[in-house]
C-alpha cells in the first residue's frame, strides 16, 4: 500500500499551510494509548490544518518502541482515510530510518518527515549519503528535518535536490537567515521550506517574509483555536493580532519553556492535560513541569479564552483575548 498523495501533491497540500504534530498518548502502565489518540485526533480534525505529522518530535519518536512507532502511524493512517495529508517520522541511525520509513509507506502514509541521525556528528558527504539513502528507499515525498546533528548547508541540499527527487522540501529548525536564504537561492521553487523552530509561532513573521510561511504548530495540542488563528493572522500580515498574542501568549510562554532541557516536549504534554486532553507524562529522559509550573501555564491558557471549534473552522474572534 502506498499514500494517497504523490511527493508533489503532497507539496501542494501542505504548502503555505498549519502543521499539526499530534502528541502520543500513554496510559497509566506507560504503554501506548489507541482509544485516547484516535479521540485526540478526532479532537484536532475539527480545526484547519493542512496535515498530520504523527510520532514525530511533539509525538516522542525518540522514545517509542517500534511496535509502538507502527501502531501510532496505523491508527493516524486509519483515523484520516485521505481526508489530511499523513507525514510520518523516521530518523535514529540510516537502516533504522529506511525500515521505518518502508514501514510507514506500506501502511499507507503520504510521506516522510527524516529526523536528524542519532547522537553522532557526520560529515556533509556522511549527511548527504544518509539523506539521499531514505529517499532512495521509498517513493513518497520527504521532508528532512534540518536540525541538530542534521545541519545540511546550502550546497549539501542543493546536491540533494538534483539528486532525490522524492525530496519536496526542507524543515529548518536551525534559524539561520543566511542558510535558509542561501538554499532558496540555490534550489529556487525546487524544494518547500518550512519553519520548524521551536515554538515555530515566535518566528513565523520573520520566516513568512523569507518564502517559508508553512510551520509546524505544538500549541495546537492545547491551544487549536489560538494556533489556527495566529497562522491566519501571520498569513495576512495582521500585526495586531500576531502582536497580541505574542504579548498575552507567547512571550511568557517562553520563558517557562525554558527554564529545562526538553521542555518544548513537557510542556505541550501539560496544556494538553490542562485543557482536559491529557496524553500522560513524558517518556524519561524527559521529566514533566513541576505543580507550581503547571499552574503557570493554566494561567496562561486561561488568559487565551475559549477553545472549542466552530463553524469558522477554529477561527477565534480576537475580541476574546483582547
Amino acid at each position: 500500500m502506498t499514500g494517497a498523495r504523490s511527493p508533489q501533491e503532497l507539496r501542494r497540500a501542505i504548502q503555505g499551510g498549519l502543521l499539526s504534530f499530534p502528541l502520543t498518548d500513554f496510559n497509566a502502565s506507560d504503554t501506548f494509548d489507541a482509544t485516547s489518540y484516535r479521540a485526540r485526533l478526532d479532537w484536532l480534525g475539527q480545526y484547519d490544518v493542512a496535515a498530520l505529522f504523527p510520532a514525530a518530535g511533539a509525538g516522542e519518536y525518540f522514545s517509542l518502541t517500534d511496535a509502538e512507532y507502527r501502531a501510532v502511524i496505523a491508527e493516524t493512517v486509519d483515523w484520516s482515510q485521505g481526508r489530511l495529508p499523513v507525514v510520518a517520522a523516521a530518523g535514529m541511525g540510516t537502516r533504522a530510518a529506511i525500515e521505518h520509513a518502508r514501514s510507514a509507506e506500506r501502511m499507507g502514509v503520504d510521506g516522510i518527515l527524516l529526523l536528524p541521525p542519532y547522537m553522532t556528528e557526520a560529515p556533509q558527504d556522511g549527511l548527504i549519503a544518509h539523506v539521499a539513502a531514505v529517499c532512495d528507499a521509498v517513493s513518497v515525498g520527504v521532508i528532512v528535518y534540518n536540525r541538530g546533528t542534521c545541519r545540511l548547508t546550502p550546497a549539501s541540499v542543493e546536491r540533494l535536490a538534483d539528486r532525490c527527487p522524492n525530496l519536496i522540501g526542507i524543515k529548518d529548525g536551525i534559524g539561520s537567515i543566511e542558510w535558509l536564504l542561501g538554499m532558496r537561492s540555490l534550489v529556487g521553487d525546487r524544494l518547500m521550506f518550512i519553519n520548524g523552530m521551536p515554538t515555530a509561532e515566535v518566528y513565523a513573521p520573520a520566516y513568512r517574509a523569507m518564502g517559508a510561511p508553512t510551520y509546524s504548530s505544538a500549541i495546537l495540542n492545547f491551544l487549536p483555536r489560538t494556533a489556527v488563528t495566529f497562522h491566519e493572522a501571520v498569513m495576512r500580515g495582521d500585526t495586531p493580532t500576531i502582536d497580541l498574542i505574542f504579548n498575552r501568549f507567547l512571550h511568557p510562554y517562553l520563558a517557562l519553556r525554558n527554564r529545562q532541557q526538553g521542555y518544548a516536549v513537557s510542556i505541550v504534554k501539560a496544556g494538553a492535560s490542562i485543557v482536559g486532553r491529557g496524553a500522560g507524562p513524558v517518556r524519561a529522559p524527559l521529566s514533566d513541569l513541576s505543580e507550581a509550573e503547571k499552574a503557570e501555564l493554566s494561567a496562561l491558557i486561561a488568559a487565551m479564552g475559549r477553545q472549542d471549534p466552530d463553524s469558522s473552522r477554529g477561527r477565534q474572534p480576537v475580541a476574546e483575548v483582547a
